[in-house]
């Protein structure tokens, strides 16, 4: 009988297989754990996501604290253990899901997390790709790496800034391997997000701004002259960069958010919508 090849072949692993699994690297320092709870600022009104269960050690936290608690996790055996341990606990669910193939809850709910390191980027997404969801707020520990993209002030990423738009993303502080066990190669990091009060963008206009995040950023090192080119007319860059308080050599993945709000606000004001670009895929 011949092997059937495996689903994830090829596929970086790094907290167990599939890549969404959450087994392999566990947290075990409880001080970081009640840390990472506080820092959340969990209280019994709150409906907390917890992606990547794991064992359980953060949602045993979260179920103390929160009004409800939604542990989703993969793993067949965790998820067994999850049950063992949160059977009495009525304000806690487990979900056995892929976490990307989730729904995310239609009321208002946190997300407090050490999610896993191979599926970081379409987490975020997850939560993040559209402004108009019930997300307000959360923790989560990630791959240092992934947290020092989400939160530098060199923005390559079209979604990266479209993110911040609507939602404040920092980074908090680094978190050794050897909090982990077994421990993974790299470090980790906490990083918290947190709904604007007032977005940069109006919610209804996200594919819009989009659409222009992803034009603009096709090539991040370009100079605003040339990375708006195309969009607005010589004259109107010349009025824009002068708005910004910019000069020649700025590239457009160092623009702030303001920066970028205002570029938008100008685009919608006075670029006629035909020359207005379209998102050309959906992240």
């Amino acid at each position: 009988m011949t092997k059937k090849p495996h689903k994830y072949k090829g596929i970086k692993l790094s907290r167990g297989e599939p890549p969404n699994f959450s087994g392999k690297h566990l947290m075990h320092n409880k001080k970081l754990i009640n840390e990472i709870v506080d820092q959340a600022k969990v209280s019994p009104h709150d409906l907390v996501l917890d992606l990547g269960a794991g064992k359980g050690a953060l949602t045993s936290v979260l179920s103390q604290k929160a009004g409800k608690v939604l542990a989703v996790e993969y793993d067949d055996k965790f998820v067994e253990i999850l049950k063992g341990k949160f059977n009495h606990h009525p304000n806690t669910k487990i979900i056995h899901q892929d976490i990307l193939k989730i729904h995310l809850p239609n009321n208002p709910f946190l997300a407090v997390s050490n999610i896993p390191y191979s599926i970081t980027t379409p987490i975020m997404k997850l939560l993040l790709n559209k402004p108009s969801s019930g997300f307000l707020r959360g923790v989560i520990v990630m791959e240092k790496g992934a947290a020092k993209r989400f939160t530098s002030n060199f923005v390559k990423d079209a979604y990266v800034i479209s993110w911040r738009m609507w939602f404040d993303i920092r980074y908090v502080k680094d978190i050794s391997r050897k909090n982990f066990s077994p421990p993974p190669r790299v470090d980790s990091a906490m990083i918290t997000i947190n709904r604007k009060a007032k977005p940069i963008v109006p919610y209804s206009d996200y594919l819009i701004f989009w659409g222009l995040a992803d034009y603009v950023l096709k090539n991040p090192h370009f100079s605003v002259d040339l990375a708006l080119r195309g969009i607005f007319t010589p004259s109107q860059i010349k009025h824009l960069k002068r708005e910004l308080r910019i000069n020649n050599e700025t590239s457009v993945a160092t623009l702030s958010e303001q920066q970028w709000g205002l570029i938008f606000e100008t685009m919608v004001k006075y670029v006629p919508k035909f020359r207005w670009p379209k998102i050309k895929k959906r992240y």
